[in-house]
C-alpha cells in the first residue's frame, strides 16, 4: 500500500452517496442475504426485533470492511479500470475519512451485535472484519496467487454469523453454507480476472492469471467448479436442503459445469476473438449462483417452519 493517508484535500465536497459507496453496497447485499438465510434456516426462532437488529449490525460490519478495504487498496484501485471510479481514487473522499469511517463502523457493529444477539456472534463478526482487512487485504492479496482462495473465507462467514445469532452455537449446516460461498469464490473471481486482462497486471496484484498464466487459471476454474457442484448438490441431502433446493442445485450446477468446461476448452486466441464472451457469461451466471442457492435454502426453511416439509 502506498501512503495515501496524507493526500491533498479532495477535488470536491463528498456527498452522502460517496460515503455509502465506500461500504460496497453490492457486496453488502450478498452479506445481508446470506446472513439472513443462515439465521432463518437455523433450528431456532429469533424474535423479529432481535433478528432485524442483528442483520442491520452485520450489514454495518460488512460496510465497515468495505470502507477499510477501499482505504487500504486506494493505490491499486487507482490503476485498475474496474475500480478507478471508486470514491477515493476518483477524488471524492479522502483516504483518512474512509479509515475513520471503517474503524468507527467496525466498533459500532461488533458492540451492538453483542448487545442485540450474543457474544459469539459478535466475536465472529469481529473476526470476519479482521480476516478481510488484515489477512486478505493487507497480507494475502499482494503476496500470493492463493489470495482469493484463502481470502474468500471472509465473504463466507455471514451465514455462520446468522446461524449463531439464532442458536448461539456452530453447526455442520452452518459450515456447509460457509463452504458453498468459499468454493464459489475462486471460479467467480478467476473468470473476472480472465476478461479484465490487464487490470491485475497493471496493479501488480498476483492473481493466478498473472503468476501462472491463463491456461492454468482455466483448469483451476473447472476443477473448483466440479468440487463446488459436488458440495452444492450434496447439501441438498442435509437438514438445510430438500427437493426444491436439490432441483435448483442440479440445474444451476449443470449450467455452471458447462460454462466451466467451455472456459477450459479454449485458448486465448479464441477468447480474444469473441471478446471473452464465454468468460463473461460464466461470470454473470456466477452472480446469480449464490442468490439462487441461498434463496432455495430460505424456501426450504420457510416450508419447514410452516410444517409443509
Amino acid at each position: 500500500m502506498t501512503d495515501v493517508t496524507n493526500t491533498p484535500a479532495t477535488e470536491y465536497e463528498a456527498e452522502l452517496g460517496d460515503y455509502f459507496a465506500l461500504m460496497k453496497p453490492r457486496v453488502m447485499q450478498l452479506v445481508v442475504f446470506t446472513a439472513l438465510v443462515g439465521m432463518l434456516a437455523a433450528p431456532a426462532s429469533v424474535h423479529p426485533v432481535i433478528g432485524f437488529a442483528s442483520i442491520l449490525f452485520i450489514a454495518i460490519g460488512a460496510g465497515a470492511s468495505g470502507a477499510l478495504n477501499m482505504w487500504w487498496d486506494a493505490d491499486i484501485d487507482a490503476v485498475m479500470r474496474r475500480t478507478a471510479k471508486r470514491p477515493i481514487p476518483a477524488g471524492k473522499v479522502e483516504p483518512r475519512e474512509a479509515l475513520y469511517l471503517g474503524v468507527a463502523l467496525s466498533g459500532l457493529s461488533v458492540m451492538m451485535l453483542a448487545l442485540a444477539a450474543n457474544l459469539l456472534a459478535a466475536a465472529m463478526l469481529a473476526f470476519t472484519i479482521f480476516f478481510y482487512i488484515v489477512i486478505y487485504s493487507m497480507w494475502l492479496k499482494r503476496l500470493t496467487p492463493q489470495n482469493i482462495v484463502i481470502g474468500g473465507a471472509a465473504g463466507a462467514f455471514p451465514p455462520v454469523i446468522g446461524w449463531i445469532v439464532a442458536t448461539g452455537t456452530f453447526s455442520v449446516e452452518a459450515w456447509l453454507m460457509f463452504a458453498l460461498i468459499f468454493m464459489w469464490t475462486p471460479p467467480h473471481f478467476w473468470a473476472l480476472a480472465l476478461f479484465m486482462r490487464s487490470d491485475y497486471d497493471d496493479a501488480e496484484v498476483p492473481m493466478l492469471t498473472v503468476t501462472h498464466g491463463r491456461p492454468l487459471t482455466r483448469r483451476h476454474i473447472l476443477a473448483y467448479t466440479v468440487l463446488l457442484a459436488v458440495l452444492a448438490i450434496g447439501t441438498g441431502f442435509t437438514a438445510v436442503g430438500g427437493y426444491i433446493y436439490l432441483t435448483v442445485a442440479v440445474v444451476l450446477n449443470a449450467l455452471f459445469l458447462v460454462g466451466a468446461y467451455r472456459i477450459w476448452n479454449r485458448d486465448e486466441v479464441q477468447a480474444e476473438a469473441d471478446s471473452y464472451l464465454v468468460e463473461r457469461k460464466f461470470f454473470r451466471l456466477s452472480l446469480y449462483y449464490l442468490f439462487l442457492h441461498f434463496g432455495a435454502i430460505l424456501i426450504e426453511a420457510s416450508l419447514r417452519g410452516w410444517g409443509l416439509a
